[in-house]
């Protein structure tokens, strides 16, 4: 299969929107932006042995390539419209392809995004997509908006997919749970939980690099500081039969990746109306922490305060990574 069968592979599977003036076929897309809404962009790579494992199904990775970066939209409480798929391959396996884009355009389809351009070349396996979205400017998610006195909470639970990862590593069959397998190659974006929060949060991220790291983010973006119950932390079943130790459980919690969980931080009183919507909506919502005036991140568990682990989260420079 050469190039052009490649790109004419994907543009059969893509189909035709309204808003869609000019897809893929020509040097770039016509879209046409919702009215009075701003244009959210994001951009996220995949490369393989990095993000995810060699072995993993080309499903599981044409799924996971599109949900990271829904994922960032959900962070800002955008609505997805259009994405870009660049994908750079060591040879144009046709089984491959067609395993990668069921996962794809299953996830598409699902959240309502339309593919309308990208590359392809020859190279390592890596993918890159930028995916677009719209939301009303004055509703917009950002980290900067934290306000001290917010409830800090999460969606879903935490730590999964580190352990997933962890026991495929260590080969560890005593700890293999398809429960946290799947966390792992499927992440969930918090759409819907984020159209909601969309106006009502302050602030938001999406958990991908550890719960520390992001929520640093966070702070430093708001200027302002938290304090974080480490029993609070969400954690699945799965979770606790494979990860026993509550020490280790919560190392993995707020330093592994991978998550894509929601993080946000909103005032009491919308934290509180925020309950029966995700009681009616099934949506898992956690609160962890508040914000607080004085800088920095203090930890504390059972009451008791906890020294913050020196690393706190994945970082592709760092020396920690």
């Amino acid at each position: 299969m050469g190039e052009f069968d490649l790109i004419a592979r994907i543009r059969e599977r893509c189909t035709s929107r309204r808003d869609v003036l000019l897809g893929i076929g020509d040097d770039a897309a016509l879209l046409q932006v919702p009215p009075c809404q701003a244009l959210c962009v994001s951009m996220d790579t995949l490369i393989a042995g990095v993000h995810f494992p060699y072995e993993t199904a080309a499903s599981d990775v044409g799924w996971k390539a599109l949900a990271v970066n829904l994922s960032d939209l959900a962070a800002m409480g955008a609505k997805p419209l259009w994405a870009t798929l660049a994908l750079s391959l060591p040879t144009p396996d046709e089984r491959w392809l067609e395993g990668f884009l069921d996962g794809f355009f299953e996830l598409a389809e699902r959240e309502g995004v339309a593919l309308v351009g990208g590359d392809t070349t020859r190279g390592p396996m890596s993918i890159t997509v930028t995916i677009h979205g719209a939301v009303l400017p004055e509703h917009a998610l950002r980290r900067d908006a934290a306000r001290v006195g917010d409830v800090i909470a999460v969606s879903g639970t935490l730590g999964d997919a580190a352990a997933g990862l962890r026991a495929l590593q260590q080969s560890s069959a005593a700890h293999q749970r398809p429960e946290l397998r799947v966390r792992l190659d499927r992440p969930t974006p918090r759409l819907a939980l984020a159209r909601h929060l969309a106006g009502r949060a302050h602030a938001a991220i999406d958990v991908s690099d550890g719960l520390l790291a992001d929520l640093g983010h966070v702070l430093v973006a708001s200027r302002v500081g938290a304090s974080l119950q480490l029993d609070a932390l969400p954690t699945s079943q799965a979770m606790r039969q494979s990860v026993p130790d509550a020490v280790e459980r919560h190392s993995l919690q707020c330093e592994g990746g991978d998550d894509y969980e929601l993080l946000f931080t909103l005032s009491e009183a919308e934290w509180l109306s925020l309950q029966p919507e995700a009681e009616r909506q099934g949506w898992q919502v956690t609160a962890i922490g508040r914000v607080e005036a004085a800088t920095g991140l203090r930890l504390s568990l059972a009451g008791h305060p906890v020294d913050p682990p020196t690393r706190t989260g994945w970082d592709h420079f760092g020396a920690a990574s």
